[in-house]
């Protein structure tokens, strides 16, 4: 008996909840019937909107997209003026060339053998004179001015290398013509004398810089240099033969 009465109480309990579950279903139906709705509306404008702009009749879904003529590539036009050619001097330093592959040298107000000094930088204030220009880059060389220090190696068997300091480049705007008389530094003018010679002027005290003596003091000094090293070479091979 009570086996029958528990199976009787069951029943009803069974049937309520399987209403609950019907319910619920439909429930759930309602709800997602608008959301089914927007979303193929929205698929079917996205549709028309591909197709209106002129792209492939076949289905825009997993399909490629044929290119619009406006998004063709543009047609770019070469340079009129090309740039100049850079040729390479060393590793670390690019020298500038012309299209004929000749370096472009840089216009200096100071030539070799000019009493300068120094205006700005470590020795700033220190009076020199130039012994050798680059024009490449615009920079001198002046003598014991801007000292560095050089470590070089053995290049014989038996000789120990050695600690030099050697003179480093340094720009030409960083220096100035200085005159030994006045003492003053001063800029350059140019302008041309009785004979027609065009000649360089400090304009500060106006003394002539480009002389005859200057010139002629210049070639000697060269002369002397070229000796030097002539006499040094015969020297230098006989060492090394004995």
């Amino acid at each position: 008996m009570d086996e029958s009465e528990d199976t009787a109480g069951a029943v009803p309990l069974l049937k309520t909840l399987l209403e609950g579950v019907e319910m619920t279903e439909k429930q759930l139906g309602e709800f997602t019937e608008p959301l089914k709705k927007e979303k193929m509306a929205a698929m079917a404008a996205l549709q028309s909107s591909m197709t209106g702009l002129s792209l492939s009749s076949n289905p825009f879904l997993g399909q490629r997209l044929s290119i619009l003529p406006s998004l063709s590539p543009l047609h770019i036009k070469p340079r009129e003026n090309p740039c100049l050619i850079v040729v390479k001097l060393k590793r670390w330093e690019r020298k500038e060339c012309k299209p004929n592959s000749l370096p472009v040298l840089h216009k200096m107000h100071v030539k070799v053998g000019d009493t300068i000094k120094v205006i700005a930088g470590r020795d700033k204030g220190k009076i020199g004179e130039i012994s050798k220009i680059f024009k490449h880059n615009s920079t001198i060389v002046v003598k014991d001015i801007n000292l560095k220090t050089k470590h070089m190696k053995s290049r014989e068997e038996g000789q120990p290398g050695q600690i030099i300091k050697i003179e480093a480049p340094i720009h030409s705007s960083n220096v100035m013509l200085y005159s030994k008389e006045k003492e003053v530094t001063s800029r350059v003018g140019h302008k041309v004398l009785d004979d027609g010679k065009k000649v360089r002027y400090l304009i500060k005290t106006g003394e002539i810089i480009d002389s005859d003596e200057n010139w002629k003091q210049l070639k000697e000094t060269a002369k002397e240099k070229t000796e030097v090293a002539a006499a040094a070479a015969p020297a230098a091979d006989t060492t090394s033969a004995s």
